[in-house]
């Protein structure tokens, strides 16, 4: 024992293997119970998580929605009664301000449906008459105009041989049949009405037309195949397929009908929307015709709007305004 003890320095002498497995276990321990105490710390003091900002309210987002449908527009009127207000002041209240003929519209619509004889009625009757002229003259063009679209656009030798015509009388002035109705029908609500008729008529021939020669191939080779007579081509196939088409055609000679009516009865007189604007001005009534201006396009809007409607109904497709 002496010489174990003299040969091994207590600083120098090697410790037992238990006494290294216990100290690794006592450092385990302490080692754990640190990790456990850090762990608990940390969770006592969290790091701050990163705010995130609140979803809008439902409010708010319908009241922005609103204000960018609703903003636009007015803005825009505004705008218009701006210039307009500029352009009174500019030529000394020879163009009545907005207020004046706000004042004058007031009095017109409060009895809109006056008669005092054949040439002083309401605004009205006068729209009334250019409505059903209008009416008239298109039922007629859609009667001729949508039929021929379908057999120029289906019978390739009709194409060939109409497709000049068009061609030669469609950029002809609406106003320049006038004359030829006046000379034909001996009056001037039916040369009005001709007038309506010949120009409504080729917007809905070329548009047709269009449309039965964009009808895919393969469905007229299974028409073939199953033998479907020219009636059943039409109803099923082509039909559906053209709808589109025709209603842009529809919507395009409307609105070209609308735009001659005015013209027209300018100058064949009577009772009309467009007459009223001629008279008004042999009166020298500049209130009346800027409201004459703002009912013929408010009108117009609505027959758009009315057709816009109307196609989106029957058709797959977004129709824009």
């Amino acid at each position: 024992m002496v010489s174990a003890i003299f040969h091994s320095p207590r600083g120098d002498a090697a410790p037992p293997q238990g006494a290294i497995a216990a100290v690794a276990a006592n450092d385990a321990t302490h080692g754990s119970s640190a990790t456990a105490n850090t762990g608990t710390a940390a969770g006592a003091n969290p790091p701050a998580a990163s705010a995130t900002p609140a979803p809008p309210s439902r409010l708010r987002q319908q009241l922005t929605a609103l204000a960018q449908t609703v903003l636009p527009p007015v803005m825009g009127l505004a705008l218009l009664v701006g210039l307009w207000s500029l352009v009174s002041g500019g030529t000394g209240q020879a163009i009545p301000g907005p207020l004046e003929t706000w004042q004058q519209a007031v009095e017109v619509f409060s009895d809109p449906f006056y008669r005092n004889g054949p040439n002083d009625q309401g605004v009205g009757w006068n729209v009334l008459a250019s409505l059903q002229r209008v009416g008239l003259g298109f039922g007629l063009a859609a009667l001729v105009g949508i039929p021929l679209g379908f057999v120029i656009g289906r019978f390739r030798f009709l194409s060939r041989m109409c497709n000049p015509l068009i061609s030669l009388l469609r950029p002809v002035s609406p106003l320049a049949w006038l004359p030829i109705g006046l000379l034909v029908f001996k009056g001037a609500n039916p040369a009005a009405i001709w007038t309506i008729f010949i120009c409504s008529i080729w917007p809905m021939v070329i548009n047709t037309a269009v449309g039965v020669q964009r009808v895919p191939q393969d469905y007229m080779n299974v028409a073939r195949v199953l033998n479907l007579s020219e009636w059943k081509i039409a109803t099923t196939i082509l039909f559906p397929s053209v709808l589109p088409y025709l209603l842009t055609g529809v919507r395009l000679a409307v609105g070209t009908a609308w735009l001659v009516i005015v013209a027209a009865e300018m100058l064949t007189g009577g009772v009309g929307i467009g007459f009223w604007v001629w008279d008004e001005w042999n009166n020298l009534n500049v209130k009346n015709i800027i409201i004459a201006i703002f009912v013929i396009g408010i009108v117009g809007l609505l027959l758009e709007w009315a057709l816009v409607k109307l196609a989106s109904a029957f058709t797959f497709e977004e129709v824009k305004a």
